[in-house]
């Protein structure tokens, strides 16, 4: 392809797309720029796999370190599996574009993301997203784009347009809208608890952006001379379809009204019904035209009975407004909540269920030392203090399968849990802990994200963290069937699973702090998101209010194990004495104190251990170590070595001075054996200072009352 750019002006910062000038072979490539972040970004179609009934499609975010200028650690010096951030950025990326590919295509199709230069005042996962949509165009792939993504800043009252790092951390929001013609389709966001109102005006003022940037996509593709490849259905045969439903429609109708059914008891029920009508087909002839689509695909009786029964089912939302466990639309499943579920060896617990969903969180409270780099992670910050992980073992839904190491779905559940929670978390300053908790899902039946918020408030709040306010959340789903919309609050698993949207809202009583919402649907209007927003208020305060029953406020005081803090300031140039030479001196007090010892570059010593008596002894040594000496000081010191014309003496870790033989006892001394052996513990004071400021010792002029001062000091 020859060689295109393009400049987009928007909200005073240029957009530049670069097309044809790498990756030829790819089926369509773009070059997104802005300010001197780079991203490349491709899509590539292959032909699908024989026996596939899902849409292939593969988005992988890829960061380099050359980007900033860095060259990775490691003993091999090169990227390995992705970070946090890079899969965040692939489900960021494959979340809005996904539903945007017709549900019938089978081939192949892999989006990668390559970020080849990073300026640290312009994100890139923003232009991926928009880089996504057009290199699907330019690839030519039957697309229901295009689609495009901006992220808006909250600085004062003032929304700003792809705001830099710094904006979005001096203000109080940060979300990424993206969005077709046809509306929106994902909300990505983290508040510092902002009025609902407030994150619908962000949302609209987002939206306004996004036509600009699919107005330019559409010029871009113009000016290329490239037709957008709009998908068409191949003409599907009803006679499955209607054979089912003629024979089980009337009891799948009647098996999602029984209100009273649990998940199990329903599933089991449906799936009888699915084997009459395999019975059915089996005593049809074997030339008959259905007998034979069932011969040559196996999931076709799947797939149909499950058109039918989500035909069905959306039926009865729409018609009837009543769901199939009986709940009005607006309606919040039994809830019940514990906390201090598990003993005290662990720091905080919490038990939060909502119907079947059910999630024990664990909140553990560490050191600095115990917070996680992320330099190598592209990020602004070098590591992070509050780290959220969620689990998702395989009995939550009654199945068998191997034990992985967290996927995607893992990882970005987990990420926002931890953004719903991190604006309600105390300073550093007022609580100087590395806070990690962990959410195992232990039953699933929709929502365990908003699930794992709860429990978490629960478990923080157990483990005596000071927040500011609790968080609860709540999932919204949707049914859209041509004009008709309906709503839901609180979806459980089949709504999920039938129904056009997952909409995650979290918050306090005082506002949003996170958002998440996905689409299987082309897009929706700001109406209908509005709705969405409004109509989770008074279920996520029902559920601060159940949640409140077990835990009213944080508890006063720490599990007995969990590490007590002291925090201390020390000139930065005595930070290598504290340490000592190989670490000797640090390695002695840790031994001795049992604690556990972090020092930062700025001077601040934070202290830990479980007993706090153990803490202190290591901030007295260290103060000891640190502290400046005076002229007429006194201490109990060690005899660490006697030489002919007196002895050293250790009088603070690392701090060692001489004491000439005439200064240890009044009196003519003949042998500093005479006086003083190698162990023994005297009294000394500090007599001055040398020439090379060298310690000059003596036991003469000392009053008892210093004395005993000294010794009480030491002990």
């Amino acid at each position: 392809m020859q060689e295109f750019d393009k400049s987009i002006s928007f909200d005073g910062r240029d957009i530049r797309l670069k097309v044809g000038l790498l990756a030829p072979q790819a089926g369509g490539s773009v070059l997104v720029e802005s300010g001197d972040t780079a991203v490349l970004v491709t899509a590539t179609r292959a032909k699908g796999r024989e026996g596939i009934d899902f849409l292939p499609l593969t988005v992988d975010y890829e960061e380099r370190q050359y980007a900033a200028g860095r060259i990775p650690g490691g003993f091999f010096r090169r990227e390995g599996r992705p970070g946090e951030k890079a899969i965040l950025t692939s489900r960021l990326i494959d979340r809005p574009i996904r539903p945007l590919f017709p549900s019938w295509m089978r081939d192949d199709i892999q989006i990668v993301a390559t970020t080849l230069a990073l300026d640290e005042d312009v994100p890139p996962d923003v232009l991926a997203v928009t880089g996504a949509s057009i290199a699907v165009l330019l690839a030519e792939i039957p697309f229901y784009g295009p689609m495009a993504a901006v992220r808006v800043g909250l600085v004062g009252d003032d929304f700003i347009l792809n705001p830099t790092y710094k904006e979005i951390n001096k203000g109080d929001l940060d979300i990424v809208v993206a969005g077709t013609p046809d509306g929106i389709v994902m909300v990505e966001a983290g508040a510092n608890q902002l009025p609902e109102q407030d994150v619908i005006e962000a949302i609209d003022f987002a939206y306004e952006a996004i036509q600009e940037l699919i107005q330019s996509q559409l010029e871009l593709i113009k000016d290329l001379g490239i037709e957008i490849v709009k998908p068409e259905a191949p003409e599907e045969d009803q006679s499955l379809i209607s054979f089912i439903s003629d024979r089980s429609s009337k009891d799948i109708k009647h098996i999602l009204s029984q209100y009273d059914f649990d998940k199990k008891t329903r599933d089991e029920a449906l799936d009888e019904i699915k084997q009459t009508i395999v019975e059915a087909i089996a005593q049809l002839p074997e030339n008959d035209p259905i007998a034979v689509a069932t011969t040559e695909d196996a999931k076709a009786v799947d797939k149909a009975f499950k058109k039918l029964t989500k035909k069905l089912m959306r039926s009865q939302i729409i018609e009837e407004g009543i769901r199939v466990d009986g709940r009005q639309l607006d309606q919040v499943r039994p809830i019940s909540s514990r906390a201090g579920v598990l003993p005290n060896r662990v720091h905080g617990s919490g038990l939060f269920r909502r119907g079947l969903t059910q999630v024990l969180s664990i909140a553990t409270l560490g050191t600095s030392g115990d917070a996680q780099d992320t330099r190598d992670d592209m990020t602004i910050q070098d590591e992070k203090r509050y780290l959220h992980h969620y689990n998702f073992p395989p009995y939550s839904v009654g199945e068998t399968r191997p034990m992985r190491s967290p996927g995607r779905r893992e990882i970005g559940h987990g990420a926002l849990a931890e953004r719903a929670l991190l604006p309600v978390l105390p300073s550093i300053e007022d609580f100087p802990y590395v806070i990690r908790v962990v959410s195992e899902v232990l039953s699933s039946n929709g929502s365990t994200s908003m699930g794992s918020v709860c429990g978490s408030t629960l478990s923080l709040m157990d483990a005596g963290v000071p927040l500011t306010k609790p968080v609860s959340g709540a999932a919204m789903g949707l049914i859209k069937e041509a004009d008709e919309v309906r709503i839901l609050t609180d979806i459980q698993g089949i709504e999920d699973f039938l129904g056009d949207m997952d909409f995650k809202v979290a918050g306090t009583d005082a506002g949003i702090t996170a958002l998440q919402m996905d689409m299987k649907i082309t897009g929706l209007p700001m109406t209908v998101i509005a709705k969405a927003i409004q109509q989770a208020l008074p279920a996520r305060i029902h559920i601060l209010e159940e949640m409140l029953k077990a835990i009213a406020e944080p508890r006063e005081e720490l599990s007995p194990y969990a590490p007590r803090l002291l925090t201390m300031k020390i000139d930065p140039d005595l930070i290598g004495m504290v340490i000592g030479p190989s670490g000797k001196t640090i390695k002695a007090i840790t031994e001795q104190t049992g604690a556990k010892i972090d020092i930062e570059d700025d001077g601040k010593v934070i202290i830990a251990a479980v007993e706090a008596e153990k803490a202190e002894m290591a901030r007295k040594m260290i103060f000891n170590i640190t502290r400046k000496l005076n002229e007429g000081d006194v201490y109990l010191g060690k005899v660490t070595r006697i030489i002919d014309i007196g002895a050293f003496i250790e009088i603070l870790p690392g701090k060692e001075g001489m004491i000439h033989i005439s200064q240890l006892a009044e009196g003519r001394v003949g042998k500093v054996d005479d006086e003083v052996a190698i162990g023994d513990e005297i009294v000394v004071k500090i007599r001055g200072f040398d020439q090379k400021n060298r310690l000059n010792l003596t036991r003469l002029g000392i009053h008892p009352d210093e004395a005993a001062a000294a010794r009480a000091a030491a002990s």
